[in-house]
């Protein structure tokens, strides 16, 4: 049986297919074959193309990678899927599907399952389920809709907490080194923290979970044989224990790897010795989050930092000759237009350049965020309330501090600063 995954950003060139990758190869160890389509903004992809690509691979399920900015997208392809063939049966997983609400399917027609769970088991469970002929039987991590429109909610499916369970999706090929300049990877999963603007702590319930050094290690020497010379690591706090990061960087360097590296952190999880030896082994950038300039922000935040352990952090980075970006966001709780352009000034000062990452943008809020829940309680207005249930606030709000005007007006003077134009735009 074969199965299409498809991650769509039109935002941005291509990049390495991480999480995807993660669930074809987890899904090739189970038997069954796999294809990744990156829909990105230097793809080259015809209507025609794509119906070539669906009737010679003829998958019979398909799973789209779906974001609040790509709901548009990811709804126009499985109308296309369905169109084509309407025995596919169609399933979206990631950020935006993990807590969606169930009565999106109303305005979902032409998707079948809603992933809740870890992508890999979860979609090897409905894989399964085609695979024995009752695709509405036997699931587990998803919502689903059956063939007469009934909507059901399967219970939680846990996903391994030893990521060395997983096959890998560099050392079993399931990527094209050609083309790769960049390898996106992970060394862990997860977050404990309690960031309330954050989808991540709540999607894997504040833990965190790890590969062993020896596949991290295996890894890196795998994709730098290929011809692989720079690593994007996506963990969301690569240095939660700075022991195992420096036995990794240690061994990169006992063994010669000649690697760049980009990383991100949390300023209160680095030391003068770990940004040593980040240096050494090769890393170039390293990524902060601060979010807002305003302690009194902060404070509100669930960050638990301050502004000076950022400044502190910066210096060590930019002592050792790396590169910092931060990650900033505007339209928070509790924030005024001073705070923001506070927060501007103090990435100007800091010399870190607003480019790339360090371009800042609107908070969005997203679903399973606690600001999501409680949005009222936090004076957070929404622009439209009558937005299609697959979609949450986002961007679409202002606050009892912060007007729509003002929001704008800060985003431009970010804009006006910016050495790129402030063209990036992230999840």
């Amino acid at each position: 049986m074969n199965i299409l995954l498809i991650e769509i950003n039109p935002f941005a060139p291509t990049m390495t297919p991480i999480s995807l990758g993660y669930i074809a190869a987890f899904l090739e160890s189970k038997g069954f074959r796999t294809k990744i389509l990156i829909v990105g903004q230097d793809t080259s992809l015809s209507r025609s193309g794509f119906y070539e690509l669906i009737t010679g691979f003829q998958p019979a399920l398909v799973g789209l990678t779906a974001y609040q900015r790509t709901m548009l997208y990811v709804r126009g392809f499985a109308n296309l899927i369905k169109s084509m063939d309407n025995n596919i049966k169609v399933a979206i997983g990631g950020p935006q599907a993990t807590f969606m609400p169930s009565s999106a399917f109303k305005e979902l027609a032409d998707i079948d399952y809603i992933c809740r769970s870890s992508g890999e088991v979860t979609l090897l469970r409905v894989a399964q389920a085609i695979k024995n002929g009752t695709p509405f039987s036997d699931l587990a991590g998803v919502s689903y809709k059956d063939t007469q429109g009934a909507v059901f909610d399967t219970p939680e499916i846990e996903g391994f907490t030893e990521l060395d369970h997983y096959p890998s999706p560099y050392l079993n090929d399931i990527f094209d080194y050609s083309c790769m300049n960049e390898a996106v990877m992970l060394t862990s999963r997860g977050c404990p923290y309690h960031c309330i603007y954050c989808y991540t702590p709540h999607a894997f319930k504040h833990k965190i979970t790890f590969h062993s050094i020896d596949r991290v290690m295996e890894e890196i020497r795998w994709v730098t044989q290929k011809g692989v010379k720079r690593l994007w690591f996506a963990d969301p706090n690569i240095s939660c224990k700075p022991t195992r990061l420096i036995e990794i960087f240690d061994r990169i360097l006992t063994q010669g790897i000649e690697v760049k590296m980009w990383v991100q952190t949390r300023v209160d999880l680095v030391t003068e010795e770990l940004m040593k030896k980040m240096k050494r082994a090769g890393v170039g950038v390293i990524a902060f989050g601060l979010e807002s300039a305003s302690d009194r922000v902060l404070t509100k935040l669930g960050k638990q930092i301050n502004t000076e352990q950022v400044a502190w952090a910066i210096r060590l980075a930019q002592d050792q000759g790396i590169e910092v970006e931060l990650f900033t966001l505007f339209g928070l709780p509790y924030e005024t237009f001073e705070d923001a352009v506070k927060t501007l000034e103090f990435v100007k000062k800091n010399n870190v350049k607003i480019m790339g990452n360090s371009n800042s943008q609107q908070m969005q809020i997203y679903f399973g965020t606690h600001l999501a829940k409680h949005y009222k309680d936090y004076n957070i207005r929404p622009l439209n309330n009558n937005c299609p249930a697959y979609m949450s606030i986002g961007s679409q709000y202002e606050t009892q501090w912060f007007g729509i005007d003002e929001l704008q007006k800060i985003q431009s003077m970010w804009r006006a600063n910016s050495l790129d134009g402030g063209q990036r735009i992230v999840s």
